[in-house]
């Protein structure tokens, strides 16, 4: 027994030996959880490691020991490993753990590129038998510090497989130590789908990877399938940790220049793939002639004979509108179409950059040259909504591929075929100055419903229910239409005078009472505040000159993950941002003329306030939501069927009807609900004793 005592505290000595002992904090840090989650961890669970050492307010543990606890624990909703088997918490904890020195440099003052740099260039020299030399890079007198750097990369070293593995844990590392690296590194998920695509194509096929950065999309290509593999990086930190990185990965066959006319001057002017990542941010170098889409443009200069592009952009290089001042990302966008060289437009899913939370993102699928069947139109995929339906895995990227290849698929909100240009009157076409997003264009019927047969329903479980609106639901004729109906975007009612956009304002808190113009925001488009609570004074609403008031018909909107909207019958009220309104012109002559008592022209109103308010919150508007952080619908991107005069006002009868009744259904049930209220409170004090009568 006591041999074995001796064995286990040997092991344990030499545990404790090769890592130094993590307190609670550096556990949940290296474990990548809460503070509360390790205190759960310890104080219900009694095989947890006990202390080895600290004080009772800073405990300090076995980090070997802590690790083989977690290694029990897997991580939720963790993808599986290529060998099927779980990640757990044991995995990552031991994967910080062999960085943990590399951190500390970092505090002890060492720049978190300097050190990066020098820790690729360490395991470079390590992977090609070469003497490391840790002072790489480094300005003179730290030597304790590239001893300490050696030791720190020989147990990353000892730790991982293969060098390639070190390299990469070190350019992960970025992050955690605040380098800007991290912000220009390509999303895993990305560089997944990107592979999944170029896997589509033949084998032996030339590469070219501009932007390449540290080679975050090259090093999810499968090298081996390909031929000549060229890189172009012109910052030359990146290209130097490019370098290191390839050297770690035992890759010399991959050719890494400084620009594309280095690249040309070489003869490498032509690639059958090309793919690219420009680090730009949002709205970065929009008015500047070298923006994201001059990527683009280059990426399809570089393509072979029916070679194939995947470069990733910012989704406002894609949103931006034409205006009277066309600015550069609008004409090379518009360029990129002329030529036929888009193929498809893959909206990537939100927040799907680590870093860049509120960056929004696209990937364009660039061609040289279209098949005879797919010339003059752009394949458009939302994969965020691709992403919500699979998650965001092998099947995300494998749905992605099916719908971009899929092109005799019907329409779809996922996914759905445009013409570049227009083929006649009306039609809708990519070179009409609008948004190019997916989630912006892609609109569909209600899959799976038959509307007529719905509607039916409705007004047999409405008659049932309430039997007093029998007679006005059974005069209400509902029949199927003959023929397709065409569409009209909001931006062109709007461009045409039909109506008029009214924006939300900020006005701060202090300056909203309960007296004065009632005040609409958010809160009471969401029926969390009542309208008519909050209210600005006349005298305060002067301080603010740009704040419109609404009209009578005005429809207001709120576009924030789905589309609410509310008809304000009275006028006079102001309205908060986000809550924007829209306002029909002809609406208020139209009331004149009816108030007058005059004859009032047939087709004089081309649609009234209700139809408005009903057909914008209808689910093919209601799809159309983009945005990282808070999904909104763009106003101007909605669309409403063009119908004639007469139907138009039969809709606006029906809908005024239809409210109508739901205001007199909603005082029948809120009495209902006082009535048992008050019932309730009566028995429950001993006030009352019920009894039903006897039925006659």
């Amino acid at each position: 027994m006591s041999q074995v005592s001796e064995a286990g505290e040997g092991a344990r000595q030499a545990r404790t030996h090769r890592f130094e002992p993590v307190t609670l904090g550096e556990i949940k840090e290296l474990a990548g959880v809460g503070r509360p989650t390790v205190s759960n961890w310890r104080r219900r669970h009694v095989s947890f490691p006990a202390a080895m050492g600290g004080t009772e307010s800073k405990p300090l543990f076995d980090a070997e020991e802590v690790a083989e606890w977690l290694d029990a624990r897997p991580v939720p909703e963790a993808e599986r490993e290529d060998d099927g088997r779980t990640p757990t918490y044991g995995d990552r904890f031991r994967a910080a753990l062999r960085l943990r020195r590399l951190v500390a440099l970092k505090h002890d003052g060492v720049p978190a590129e300097t050190l990066i740099r020098s820790a690729l260039a360490v395991i470079a020299d390590s992977a090609a038998g070469d003497r490391p030399d840790p002072t790489a890079g480094r300005e003179p007198g730290g030597r304790e510090q590239a001893g300490q750097l050696e030791q720190a990369v020989a147990e990353l070293l000892a730790g991982t497989p293969t060098p390639g593995a070190a390299a990469d844990a070190v350019l992960g590392l970025a992050g955690r130590l605040e380098s800007d690296l991290a912000m220009d590194a390509t999303p895993a998920v990305v560089a997944d789908l990107v592979a999944a695509l170029v896997r589509r194509t033949a084998a032996g096929s030339s590469v070219i990877s501009l932007d390449a950065g540290t080679g975050d999309l090259l090093f999810a290509l499968d090298h081996a399938r390909h031929g000549r593999i060229t890189a172009v990086e012109p910052d030359g930190l990146r290209r130097e940790l490019l370098g290191h990185r390839l050297r770690a990965h035992g890759v010399r066959s991959i050719g890494l220049h400084t620009d594309v006319p280095t690249l040309r001057a070489e003869g490498c002017a032509a690639a059958d793939v090309v793919v690219a990542d420009p680090p730009y941010a949002a709205a970065e170098r929009e008015t500047a002639d070298d923006g994201p889409l001059n990527r683009a443009v280059e990426a399809v200069r570089l393509l072979a004979p029916g070679g194939t592009a995947y470069v990733v952009v910012p989704s406002w290089t894609l949103v931006r509108r034409r205006t009277g001042v066309r600015s550069p990302n609008v004409h090379l966008r518009e360029y990129l179409l002329l030529e036929d060289a888009v193929a498809g437009i893959v909206q990537l899913p939100r927040r799907i950059h680590p870093f860049r939370t509120g960056a929004e993102l696209a990937l364009l699928v660039l061609r040289r040259d279209a098949e005879p069947g797919r010339r003059g139109r752009v394949r458009l995929v939302d994969g965020d909504r691709i992403a919500l339906r699979t998650g965001l895995g092998e099947r995300w990227t494998q749905g992605v591929a099916e719908a971009l290849g899929a092109a005799d698929a019907p329409a779809s909100e996922e996914a759905r075929d445009l013409p570049v240009a227009a083929a006649g009157p009306r039609d809708e076409h990519l070179l009409d100055g609008g948004s190019l997003l997916p989630a912006h264009r892609l609109a569909s019927p209600e899959r799976g419903l038959d509307h007529f047969g719905a509607s039916l329903d409705a007004r047999r479980e409405a008659a049932a229910a309430l039997p007093d609106l029998r007679e006005w639901i059974g005069g209400l004729g509902i029949a199927k239409r003959e023929g397709p109906v065409l569409h009209r975007r909001l931006d062109e009612h709007v461009r045409a005078g039909q109506l008029k956009l009214l924006p939300g304002h900020r006005i701060r808190a202090e300056d909203v009472t309960d007296t004065g113009l009632v005040v609409i925001g958010r809160e009471e488009m969401l029926g969390t505040l009542p309208i008519g609570r909050r209210r600005i004074a006349l005298e305060t609403l002067g301080g603010y000159p740009q704040a419109a008031v609404t009209e009578r018909g005005d429809v207001l909107l709120l576009t924030e993950h789905g589309v609410r909207t509310h008809v304000d019958d009275a006028g006079g009220c102001v309205l908060l941002a986000p809550v924007q309104g829209l306002r029909i012109t002809a609406y208020a002559q139209h009331q004149e003329q009816r108030a007058a008592g005059g004859p009032v022209r047939p087709g004089s109103l081309w649609i009234g306030p209700h139809p408005l308010a009903r057909l914008l919150a209808a689910p093919r508007n209601q799809q159309r939501g983009s945005g990282s952080l808070v999904r909104r619908v763009s106003v101007r991107d909605m669309d409403l069927p063009q119908l004639p005069p007469e139907e138009i006002t039969e809709l606006e009868a029906v809908l005024v009807e239809t409210d109508r009744h739901r205001a007199e259904v909603r005082r029948q049930l809120d009495a209902l609900d006082a009535l048992a209220e008050r019932l309730a409170a009566g028995v429950a004090d001993g006030a009352l004793a019920l009894r039903r009568r006897p039925s006659r």
